[in-house]
């Protein structure tokens, strides 16, 4: 028979084995009698009670354009004069191209041609109605010949009102000018380039026609409301700016969040697209039970809290809300004026494992 040495002692195999098993058995018993006697005292827990608190939900943003505006071509024609590039502030009625080409010339040709042609009929009746007046009082001709002369001069008249606007048009398809006040975006045409009648030559970004989006995650989406107010603080730093909410489209952004859009709550806000940070939305006030984070528990992806009461402690499953400083509010699992253990709660909720401990065969 071989023997194990242990020290300056000599053992047996199944003597050694006996031994640990032994040992193992009074650990355990041990053990189970110590988690038996754990229990918080009353001095360990605090009596939770209703609090008002108004929660927050947080997320990123980031200013953008509401709408831009394409600057089109709206005849066929060669790009010149083309004298902003990106970034530029433009006014409206500014201009910022010029469109040429034969076609242009053509229809500018023809425009004056017409003007000119009206302006000699209108001038003809003009002198006819003249003559026509005059020969009235001496009876060399009657108040019919008159009114007939009266309406070819109208006639001729909104010929020329006509042939006059028709001009007009074409000398505008000579010139793009800037719709509205804003800056420009992108350049979609170079100087020489022949574009078609609908083809975009520059974008706009209308001024003051910015706002703030952002994505929204979680269960409070639901209570997100067009009006609400927030803060927007810039990863520039700075003041925070006040805003509030104008647009809940209710459609889903990319990983399941509400997308929301914010305007500034001071008209004369000033902020740049592109400019990214945090907005903050200030919720409804509700009465919560607040506990001490402390005492929160989180075991296979709930979270518990040891309740104190006369008969021992329990655990008991909550569903967590808001934060606030050192406090957590309590959605559901608790009633005002029920203890909690707020020191060594994580222990004393894992000592019942050694009471589940079953020894092996």
């Amino acid at each position: 028979m071989k023997f194990i040495c242990i020290g300056a002692w000599r053992i047996a195999p199944y003597r050694w084995f006996a031994g640990a098993v032994a040992a193992t058995l009074a650990l355990a018993f041990g053990a189970g009698a110590a988690s038996a006697a754990c229990q918080a005292s009353d001095e360990d827990a605090v009596a939770v009670q209703l609090r008002a608190v108004a929660p927050h939900l947080v997320a990123y943003a980031q200013v953008e354009p509401i709408s831009v505006l394409p600057v089109d071509a709206a005849e066929t024609g060669v790009v010149e004069g083309l004298k902003v590039l990106p970034g530029a502030h433009v006014r409206a009625g500014e201009e910022l191209a010029r469109l040429s080409g034969p076609g242009i010339q053509t229809l500018l040709m023809q425009g004056e041609a017409d003007v000119r042609s009206a302006r000699a009929q209108l001038d003809a009746a003009q002198k006819s109605l003249a003559i026509q007046r005059q020969q009235l009082p001496s009876h060399l001709t009657t108040r019919q010949a008159v009114h007939q002369a009266e309406a070819t001069e109208a006639q001729a008249q909104t010929a020329l009102d006509n042939a006059q606007s028709r001009l007009d048009a074409v000398r505008q398809l000579l010139t793009l000018s800037a719709p509205d006040d804003g800056v420009v975006l992108a350049l979609n045409s170079t100087i020489g380039q022949l574009v078609t009648a609908g083809q975009t030559i520059l974008t706009l970004q209308p001024a003051n026609r910015l706002w703030l989006r952002a994505v929204y995650y979680g269960a409070d989406l639901t209570a997100i409301r067009v009006g609400m107010t927030g803060r927007f603080a810039s990863t520039d730093g700075g003041k925070p700016i006040p805003v509030r909410v104008c647009s809940v489209p209710g459609t889903l952004a990319a990983g399941g969040g509400e997308s929301v859009a914010l305007l500034p709550a001071q008209a004369r806000t000033k902020w740049l697209s592109g400019e990214a940070g945090t907005v903050t939305l200030d919720m409804p006030s509700r009465r919560l039970i607040a506990v001490p984070t402390r005492a929160l528990v989180l075991n296979q992806g709930k979270w518990w809290v040891m309740v104190h009461t006369a008969k021992g402690d329990r655990p008991q499953a909550v569903v967590p809300g808001p934060t606030e400083g050192w406090d957590t509010f309590i959605e559901s699992g608790l009633a005002p004026g029920m203890k909690v253990v707020v020191n060594n709660a994580y222990l004393l909720f894992h000592s019942s494992i050694s009471e589940q401990y079953q020894i092996p065969d």
